[in-house]
């Protein structure tokens, strides 16, 4: 019986430990994501600026995307009704906030603390740049949209990347093996659909799209990492990134005040 109670007493003090490890590393994953994305943003801003071959495709790709905006006025409100509705920052965000809500229902309290953090660190740092670098839109004539703020990077290409990302390695668990595939294709259609509709509505240009999507990346990364070394810290096997963060999230159903991963 003392034994039993020493080796629970143990196993609970490693918990501990490596909780306050995962929150620290989770923290210092988003500090590090906001430091790098300054100098980033920086040198992409001055490559934009000088180096010529991507001043030009910048420049073609809007031009020649416009001229098909203004040409066929039902595949523009098309692309907007997608870039405004289906994935706005609102729209994703909000479904990024019901998830983080049901991973707390459902105790399951370190993916929740992911799931925030990874989508708020996403935006902050999406705005922090854009602050920086203060690069202004495309100026088009006959404009067929238009958005508020700076330009580089695309906060709806940043989102896009974090929020589907957040979105897939918390829910793959629960989606069957056969469908995972179709779940990816969806995400990354979904991801450079964003991007497309931006940069063809004339409110950002290429190279903010592909910022905004390096960027999420990076934020995903980072703090998937933090994620994935609490799992090791808490003795948990590696996660297959094809099986989403916390595969036993299906299989775990924690008791009433459980510290459920």
């Amino acid at each position: 019986m003392a034994t039993r109670v020493a080796v629970r007493s143990l196993r609970e003090r490693r918990r501990q430990a490596a909780d306050r490890r995962f929150g620290v590393r989770l923290l210092g994953s988003a500090a590090v994501a906001a430091i790098a994305a300054v100098p980033f943003g920086l040198i992409l801003v001055l490559v934009e600026g000088q180096w010529g071959p991507l001043r030009r495709l910048d420049s073609g790709a809007a031009r020649r995307l416009h001229g098909l905006a203004l040409d066929h006025p039902a595949w523009t409100s098309t692309l907007r009704f997608l870039s405004d509705r289906v994935w706005d920052p609102l729209t994703l965000r909000t479904a990024v906030g019901l998830l983080t809500v049901w991973l707390l229902y459902r105790r399951a309290w370190r993916l929740a603390a992911w799931s925030a953090v990874t989508a708020v660190a996403g935006g902050l740092i999406g705005l922090l740049v854009k602050t920086v670098v203060e690069r202004a839109r495309p100026s088009l004539e006959d404009p067929v949209a238009r958005a508020p703020g700076f330009s580089f990077p695309s906060g709806h290409a940043m989102t896009a990347t974090t929020s589907f990302a957040i979105l897939l390695l918390v829910l793959l668990p629960m989606v069957p093996r056969t469908w995972r595939t179709l779940c990816w294709y969806v995400a990354v259609i979904s991801v450079l659909g964003v991007g497309f509709t931006r940069v063809a509505l004339g409110v950002h240009w290429f190279s903010d799209v592909v910022g905004g999507w390096l960027l999420g990346l990076a934020v995903v990364a980072l703090t998937a990492w933090a994620f994935e070394a609490w799992r090791a810290d808490a003795g948990r096997v590696h996660a297959d990134i094809g099986e989403g963060l916390e595969p036993e999230l299906t299989d775990e159903r924690p008791e009433p005040g459980a510290s459920g991963g």
